[in-house]
């Protein structure tokens, strides 16, 4: 493993900012760890990066301890959420910037700079003021510069998160393209859920200074470890539940469940896809009323209520079926859309 933390602590004030959290991160791997303020996530990174020291456990790159190591002499990039340029260089300046603290002579440094701003495509912007970039331009830049000492590890902390909603969908997308045509090793910290599915080989999820869940982008969406978990990715339809066989007794009722699920005492995932409207109050099934809904584009988020004492659900339905607010509907669910969770 190119990277590995072992016991990894930090405490602030007798708390424990990181909770002895094992984590490995291969060589050539991307991997983005997700966690709500406070979970441990921005902790984590600084202690890689040698800018946070560990009170106990260890932090390893390439088997080699690191406690008495200096950031400076770890091989490793970090790019911040601010993008930190020097306003008194230009954009040739900056990203030559980790090259000239390392000796680099001017041709070596020309031609990285070259190379680097051609590679996230602002070819021609060598002798631009940082100042008259946009954000999205500025982020490039610090990537570039991140990237110019060529570290074994690029770290980014909350890299997309000042830019606007549509800059970020499409740089995510040509960052994965990036480093996978570099082969870059990359551990980045966000909050954002969308970014992190997209960018990652692997999702960690953290909770109060530990690791909650470690896995591809697919397992995690599909498997939530726990009700946490879940929660935290967005799914509202969460609820305890006693499972016997294929079925969940449930405040819904009584929910079909995938076979194999563990049995007993559990909470329980309904997607908001395997909430099924039947026309009409008499279409059978759970009788709900329409108490709001939000236009995603094609589908159509609705907030269920039903009747007597069962929490909301959440469901989406094509925007052609969605019924209005104050409507009845009856509801059906899809085991296929349903997870047990530990």
């Amino acid at each position: 493993m190119l990277l590995s933390l072992e016991g990894a602590t930090v405490r602030f004030g007798g708390r424990a900012a990181l909770d002895a959290v094992d984590l490995a991160v291969a060589e050539h791997e991307i991997v983005c760890v997700l966690g709500p303020s406070g979970s441990g996530k921005s902790t984590l990174l600084r202690a890689v990066a040698g800018l946070q020291a560990v009170d106990a456990g260890q932090v390893l790159l390439d088997g080699r301890d690191q406690a008495r190591v200096p950031a400076h002499r770890r091989g490793v990039g970090l790019m911040f959420q601010d993008h930190q340029l020097f306003p008194q260089r230009d954009v040739a300046g900056n990203v030559a910037f980790g090259l000239r603290m390392r000796g680099a002579g001017r041709e070596e440094q020309a031609e990285r700079v070259r190379e680097l701003l051609e590679l996230v495509g602002l070819p021609d912007a060598g002798r631009r003021g940082v100042g008259t970039l946009s954000g999205g331009e500025q982020q490039r830049v610090a990537l570039a510069r991140a990237l110019a000492p060529r570290p074994r590890l690029l770290m980014l902390d909350e890299p997309l998160g000042q830019l606007d909603r549509t800059l970020r969908e499409r740089l995510v997308v040509e960052l994965r393209d990036l480093f996978g045509r570099l082969g870059t090793t990359v551990l980045a910290v966000t909050h954002d859920q969308g970014e992190a599915f997209a960018l990652a080989d692997r999702v960690v999820v953290m909770r109060d200074g530990r690791v909650a869940q470690s896995g591809s982008p697919l397992e995690v969406w599909q498997r939530p470890a726990d009700a946490f978990v879940a929660r935290f990715l967005g799914f509202e339809n969460v609820v305890r539940a006693t499972v016997a066989g294929t079925v969940a007794d449930t405040p819904w009722g009584k929910v079909p469940v995938p076979g194999g699920s563990a049995q007993g005492e559990r909470n329980l995932l309904v997607r908001p896809s395997g909430v099924r409207l039947a026309a009409g109050s008499g279409g059978g099934g759970l009788r709900c009323v329409v108490a709001a809904r939000t236009f995603q584009g094609a589908q159509v988020s609705l907030r269920l209520r039903p009747e007597g004492e069962a929490p909301e659900l959440e469901a989406v339905c094509p925007l052609r079926d969605a019924p209005a607010p104050g409507e009845t509907v009856g509801v059906l669910f899809d085991a296929g859309e349903i997870a047990v969770l530990g």
